[in-house]
């Protein structure tokens, strides 16, 4: 829970400086790299957590790996392994980017399908769900999920609107099933 008050208070910090400038697309899509980098090199957050490296050096490691991204960003990186909070990074770019969803009326998807969908499918589909949660528009990843069968699964946030050819032959096989009971 602390650590869920920590992202959200760095992550309001930073979208606040972003809104601020009129950066808020721009800081994302550096946040965005971030996280992947994070994301993909998790020996990056031990090795910036290490008290054998001085805060100087850990800097400038961190200046050297993000050479492209605004000071803003680095700063707040900065601020992160000064704090010792380094490891809340992909935490703190999630909680900017709902900050910056927030404020544009937009909601983050995941669409599962078993093929991947079309531009104009994943307009239709950000359209319909977009209006059922009084958002604008819906940030969609589209993943290619075989074992759904045909239809989607649609996530947004905690909540799953399936649509998938697998649940509703479930649904099929418990309506038998009580049925013969």
């Amino acid at each position: 829970m602390r650590n869920a008050s920590v992202a959200k208070r760095y992550g309001l910090a930073l979208f606040t400086i972003a809104k601020e400038q009129q950066l808020i697309q721009e800081i994302e899509n550096e946040l965005r790299v971030v996280k992947e980098v994070f994301s993909q090199n998790k020996e990056l957050t031990t090795l910036l957590q290490s008290p054998k490296l001085s805060l100087a050096k850990k800097k400038e490691f961190l200046k050297n790996v993000f050479t492209d991204i605004s000071t803003n960003v680095l700063n707040t990186l900065f601020l992160l392994t000064d704090k010792q909070r380094i490891d809340q990074t992909t935490a703190v770019v999630d909680s900017y980017i709902a900050y910056a969803n927030e404020d544009r009326g937009v909601a983050e998807a995941t669409v599962y399908s078993v093929r991947e969908l079309s531009t104009e499918e994943l307009s239709t589909i950000s359209q319909t769900f977009a209006s059922k949660i009084g958002k604008q528009s819906l940030n969609i990843e589209n993943v290619v999920d075989d074992s759904i069968l045909g239809g989607v699964k649609v996530r947004i946030g905690n909540t799953i609107y399936d649509g998938s050819l697998t649940r509703k032959l479930v649904r099929i096989k418990k309506d038998i099933m009580l049925r013969r009971s």
